[in-house]
């Protein structure tokens, strides 16, 4: 067993490779003081890369976002890609970056070890939402792309997303084969500040940003019922970069101009009026839109997150409250218009296709089943989304809608990649509709619901910074309070997975960290397994599915719980019975010192 380096070693190690007196300061400060337990957290363990690419607060240390770590991730990720496609250095990377701190420094930095290897380079000088990158890959038949943002994550995180040469997101095994890469190039070659000056650098973005926009028209059928329509919306940025792409699909497709909330529509790094600026953590992020809207007589406010690949709606009712719809809901809508305008464009007799990730609601599977289009299922993420998107048009099937229930939302084949800004132009072009025949959103909503059956979800997180008690409490989930292991660590029996939640049997089980799955002759699960990432999704006798998992970007149990009945009120009951009896019995907050969700 190799001993541990001492903590000051690596800390010498550090400051022979970092070159920014910031973040090296930061490190001779912490030396100085002796704070021996910060330096571990930062120094010990690298920040990882995976499909996600790279995510974490921005500090100095190796475990860190910071110069150094975007400088050694790019050294991989440029290697890797040389090796892996063809024409690679001819054919170049796609560089953007959103409004964080350190982004522009990153996306630089980033350029800079790229051309140093002679690879040309297409970056966007200026801020642009996710969706760009994916369409600058796509456009220019680049080799990869890499998106500097951390997307809905704290003011202090930033992050580093990888795209293929598909213009999607990378899957195995390009994760584990850059990752090593990174690892054998860890020697910074090139600290480059100045790369967006070097005359080899293209910004691709006055050819490239129409070209999006002229792909994104195609998904508007009704540009003079737009323009004639009186529905005010009202949109918040969440202090991102979506405003000036909002504002431009909306004057495309004909409508007047949006209503923004002023206090949240300007790029802001220090997400002022929000803690966490994600639209999905409740009614308490969008406050200030329902403000701006109750101000501006405006029944509907939408919202980008802050680096606009995710979209949310929400709808003022007659009583005066606002309801958030969830990203089942709309993912739902989106998927019965996109199905609508596919028959009416006389196209009904191709193959059509709609997918969703496997935590998202089964109400899509129903709605497939029913109208008879192919529906799939895939892991969480839009990297397996897209990616499957791509495979099924190979064989033959247009994919005309994606999403995954942490709203969002793929909207034809402008980009295999969720975008909010696509999604936006296009919700608001059904909410026109309604509203001209004097039908809510809420109203269409429950349409399909009685038209479908009625299903209720329950999702939420608990917050947990100990691996070690995540993987125990996974672990007795499989095998129960007093697993027995061999002399490997491995354990020993057969899983013996719970019963009964609760009231109510357990018919089956897919566990895709064991890659087990009671429900198959074989045992052996139809999606792909992952043993660095805990997965556990149970069915229940009376229909209810609920998956538990990990977060590969942020310290959290998440779940997923969903229920179908022939009413509302059932379906929700249910669901809240439900989810408390798995919250007390598999999760166990109290005596595993879980915290619940944080909300803003």
């Amino acid at each position: 067993m190799a001993t541990k380096a001492p903590i000051t070693d690596l800390a010498k190690e550090w400051l022979r490779l970092d070159k920014n007196p910031e973040t090296r300061k930061e490190i001779e400060t912490l030396l100085e003081g002796n704070k021996t337990a910060e330096l571990e957290a930062r120094l010990r363990q690298r920040i990882e890369f995976g499909t996600a690419g790279l995510r974490a607060a921005m500090e100095a240390g190796f475990s860190r976002m910071n110069d150094l770590t975007v400088i050694q991730a790019s050294q991989g990720l440029c290697l890797y890609v040389l090796e892996h496609v063809k024409d690679a250095k001819e054919r170049g990377v796609v560089i953007g970056h959103d409004h964080r701190h350190h982004s522009n420094d990153f996306a630089r930095l980033t350029a800079g070890v790229f051309l140093s290897k002679g690879v040309k380079v297409y970056a966007y000088k200026d801020l642009v939402h996710t969706p760009m990158v994916p369409f600058g890959v796509k456009s220019l038949n680049a080799a990869c792309g890499i998106m500097i943002t951390a997307s809905h994550n704290p003011k202090k995180d930033n992050g580093y997303k990888v795209y293929w040469e598909n213009a999607c997101q990378i899957i195995p095994p390009h994760d584990e084969g850059i990752a090593q890469m990174i690892l054998d190039n860890l020697e910074p070659w090139v600290w480059d500040y100045k790369s967006f000056e070097n005359p080899a650098l293209v910004d691709p973005t006055e050819e490239l940003v129409p070209a999006y926009f002229k792909e994104v028209d195609s998904l508007c059928i009704a540009k003079e019922a737009n323009a004639a329509s009186e529905t005010k919306f009202v949109y918040t940025a969440m202090h991102g970069v979506g405003y000036p792409f909002a504002k431009e699909v909306f004057e495309r497709f004909g409508f007047k101009p949006l209503i923004p909330t002023t206090e949240q529509v300007q790029p802001d790094p220090e997400f002022p009026t929000v803690a966490f600026p994600n639209p999905e953590e409740g009614k308490g992020a969008l406050a200030l839109a329902f403000k701006a809207a109750d101000e501006a007589g405006a029944s509907v406010v939408f919202a980008n997150d802050p680096d606009a690949d995710r979209f949310t709606v929400a709808e003022k009712q007659a009583s005066g409250e606002w309801i958030l719809f969830t990203g089942n809901q709309i993912g739902t809508m989106f998927a019965c218009n996109a199905l609508d305008n596919w028959r009416s464009s006389g196209k009904s007799d191709a193959k059509v296709a709609v997918l969703c990730s496997t935590v998202s609601s089964n109400m899509l599977a129903k709605v497939a089943k029913t109208e008879g289009i192919h529906w799939e299922d895939t892991l969480t993420g839009f990297k397996w989304i897209g990616n499957r998107a791509i495979d099924l048009e190979k064989e033959g099937y247009n994919v005309i809608f994606g999403y995954e229930e942490a709203i969002g939302f793929m909207l034809g084949d402008i980009v295999r990649d969720k975008d909010g800004v696509s999604a936006l132009g296009t919700f608001a072009q059904l909410a026109a509709k309604l509203y001209k025949n004097g039908t809510k959103i809420s109203e269409y909503l429950d349409s399909l619901y009685k038209k479908y059956g009625y299903f209720s979800s329950a999702n939420s997180y608990f917050i947990c910074h100990e691996q070690e008690t995540i993987d125990r409490i996974f672990n007795k989930m499989r095998f129960g309070a007093t697993p027995q292991s061999d002399e490997t660590g491995r354990f020993v029996h057969k899983p013996l997975y719970p019963t009964h939640i609760g009231e109510h049997k357990v018919a089956n089980v897919r566990d895709l960290t064991l890659g087990y799955d009671t429900s198959k002759k074989d045992g052996v699960p139809s999606l792909p397994v992952s043993p660095s990432a805990q997965m556990i999704t149970f069915y229940l006798e009376n229909g209810c599915v609920f998956t538990l998992r990990t977060s590969g970007t942020e310290p959290k149990i998440k779940y997923y719980l969903e229920v179908s009945a022939a009413t509302h009120e059932e379906a929700e009951s249910q669901a809240k019975a439900i989810e408390s009896a798995m919250c007390s019995q598999l999760l166990e907050p109290e005596a595993n010192g879980l915290q619940y969700r944080q909300s803003s």
